[in-house]
């Protein structure tokens, strides 16, 4: 017998909502349950007090009172910092692996040297962290990719490695003196970060619609608006490389963005590199378009609220004071060699912006909260 599937839209919107409601108390039940465990905390907390006030309290029971009073502020400053995570809405893009583009900026050889160094760091902490990850571009100027890199892109295909690595995203400043340098200069480069959200070609049950062909999704393009070119692949990679026309670039006419990939041998597969950085690139352009609309909306609210993008710098590398420091956490560590191999020290900068990142976004909800609450009188 036929199942019989409704498609009045009234039924539609009525699964919809549903559907929509399921997933908003999903959301919600892990909030109810820490604020559970908050008010349980805050309780305990008050009755050790009243015990520890009163006179008639002996001797052993206030010795007891004493470290439980410890033991439950404890609990508390945990689970108040799990329920700052709890309020704070995941980024759209958190469950999905990522793109690292690297390239280098100001300063010349030095820029490009230091490029090279970022891209083995950030090899090196997937390695140590189980992440998969290969090079997917690797480009180097007037030699090997050891000595000036001019661009590469890191593909991390791990669940939610975007969310792991989107706070690396800006300016790296490296001050040191250069092999160069017959003098013994500090000499100061920077290379640019840019961590994008990758779309895999299934969903694999992600939170993410990867609907390709709707035009309201942040992964569409219109391939109507690009313009791709096919060309001979330029440097080393062999005589095939350089006499086929295996590169190629792509150019969203609307945004501007050129994408060019020429790493492998196959046109096929450079094709399908370059879309593929392509749409990540779109579709964070168009995410942070969004937040950039809600961040003048907080402004006009607020007065003002401070944001780092993408050309600030964010982080210095000091090969003389043998320290990195980042200038959101204002967290350093001093043990250099271990944060450029991609070691335990970079994990305790990228968890202090993390950390961060958070306490900001709950400033700002409370201070909306606030301006919201004073407009209403």
């Amino acid at each position: 017998m036929p199942i019989a599937i409704s498609s009045h839209p009234n039924s539609v919107a009525a699964d919809a909502t549903a559907n929509s409601e399921n997933k908003r108390v999903g959301e919600l039940a892990p909030i109810a349950r820490i604020i559970k465990e908050w008010d349980k905390a805050n309780e305990s907390i008050s009755e050790l007090n009243s015990l520890l006030d009163d006179p008639d309290t002996d001797t052993e029971l206030r010795s007891l009172a004493i470290e439980d009073l410890a033991s439950s502020k404890s609990a508390l400053s945990n689970i108040s910092e799990s329920l700052k995570l709890a309020l704070v809405p995941r980024h759209p893009f958190a469950t999905l692996p990522c793109l690292l583009e690297i390239r280098p900026g100001a300063g010349g050889d030095e820029a490009g040297l230091f490029a090279f160094e970022i891209l083995k760091m950030y090899t090196a902490f997937c390695s140590r962290r189980g992440l998969r990850s290969s090079v997917i571009k690797l480009e180097a100027v007037d030699g090997p990719a050891e000595d000036r890199l001019s661009e590469a892109v890191i593909e991390v295909d791990a669940d939610g490695a975007y969310d792991l690595l989107r706070s690396e995203s800006g300016v790296h400043r490296v001050q040191r003196v250069p092999a160069t340098e017959a003098k013994g200069r500090t000499h100061t480069s920077a290379v640019s970060v840019m961590v994008l959200p990758n779309f895999p070609e299934t969903g694999g049950g992600m939170d993410v619609s990867l609907n390709v062909d709707d035009p309201n999704n942040d992964y569409y393009v219109d391939p109507q608006e690009v313009r791709s070119e096919k060309m001979r692949a330029g440097g080393a990679g062999g005589q095939h490389v350089n006499k086929t026309e295996s590169a190629i670039r792509l150019t969203h006419v609307p945004t501007g963005i050129v994408v060019s990939m020429q790493d492998s041998r196959s046109q096929h597969a450079n094709r399908k590199k370059a879309w593929q950085i392509l749409r990540a690139r779109l579709a964070e352009q168009r995410q942070e378009a969004r937040e950039r609309e809600k961040m003048e909306l907080r402004r006009g609210a607020l007065g003002g609220v401070a944001r780092m993008g993408r050309g600030d710098k964010v982080r210095t590398y000091n090969y003389g004071q043998n320290r990195c420091t980042d200038h959101r956490s204002g967290v350093t560590v001093h043990n250099l060699d271990d944060v450029v191999d991609g070691g335990e020290g970079l994990d305790t900068i990228m968890d202090s912006v993390r950390a961060w990142l958070i306490d900001r976004e709950v400033s700002v909800m409370a201070a909306e909260e606030l301006a919201t609450d004073s407009s209403k009188q």
